[in-house]
């Protein structure tokens, strides 16, 4: 069974493209990392509890308020959902203490997505999909991308991408709207190291067109990845578990070996960088 992450910054089109992917023809099994986030944050569960015992002695307004008395359905000392906006006034930005913020509530969260994201992965697989798309926004923040054969990145401008974030957010300053595009880190940097896993494994789309532009772009992505990995082979990696747990820690190897290569061609430019200044 194939692995194809989709990833994309904010307001670039990756929605659009997961929505496309899990429609006919293509029809694919899609486990979404963001939903799968609000799931793991539900109250009562595990990172939710370790939210609260991090964030709220600094963050008056992390639970959402209490529901009316009026309403029958739930009990007043039942636990408040978190203040998602108040959560990310917290971690969305570029300074030191938004960063640090940030990297605390990753790793509350990340370890739940991933365990979640193992176990949806594990019943597609017994279910027989040839794929599964994991539509993981920070993918190589968190790693993930190690799992990965193939890795699908939309793209657009940066201008385009301000425009659509205004455009669906219109709640958010141009200030606020700016500290959520650079906690996701730039495009340019993510097209970068998705075109250094070489062809084949990496795919960059472009969206600055419309969505039956799109349309085109995915199936012929689809096509490509596809090509080689249905059939008898696919099968056999089915039917004989040993041999697909194994052509899976091959492409997991695969996967660790290049991204340990970008770090260091990363780390070599930024030596570089800093000898010029």
């Amino acid at each position: 069974m194939l692995l194809l992450a989709l990833t994309g910054s904010l307001a670039t089109g990756k929605s659009t493209v997961s929505s496309i992917l899990s429609s006919p023809p293509h029809s694919l099994p899609v486990i979404d990392a963001d939903v799968l986030a609000r799931k793991v944050v539900e109250p009562g569960t595990r990172a939710y509890n370790l939210i609260i015992t991090h964030f709220s002695p600094t963050t008056p307004d992390l639970l959402l308020p209490s529901p009316p008395s009026s309403n029958n359905n739930t009990s007043p000392s039942a636990p408040r959902p978190l203040n998602r906006a108040a959560l990310g006034r917290r971690v969305f930005g570029t300074s030191p203490s938004r960063r640090r913020d940030r990297a605390a509530l990753n790793n509350i969260v990340h370890p739940a997505v991933r365990f979640a994201m193992a176990k949806a992965i594990l019943w597609h697989y017994l279910r027989g999909a040839w794929c599964v798309v994991l539509d993981v926004p920070l993918l190589y923040d968190s790693g993930l991308d190690v799992f990965a054969p193939v890795v699908l990145m939309v793209a657009c401008r940066p201008a385009t991408q301000m425009a659509r974030l205004r455009a669906r957010d219109p709640h958010l300053s141009a200030e606020e709207a700016a500290d959520r595009v650079a906690s996701q880190g730039g495009v340019e940097e993510k097209v970068r190291r998705t075109e250094a896993r070489g062809r084949g494994r990496g795919v960059v789309v472009w969206n600055e067109g419309g969505k039956e532009e799109l349309r085109g772009k995915v199936a012929e992505v689809v096509e490509e990845v596809g090509r080689g990995r249905r059939g008898w082979w696919w099968v056999l990696s089915w039917i004989v578990v040993p041999v697909g747990v194994g052509w899976g820690v091959w492409e997991v190897g695969r996967g660790w070996w290049g991204r340990r290569r970008w770090e260091r061609e990363r780390a070599r430019e930024k030596e570089k960088e800093g000898k010029k200044e």
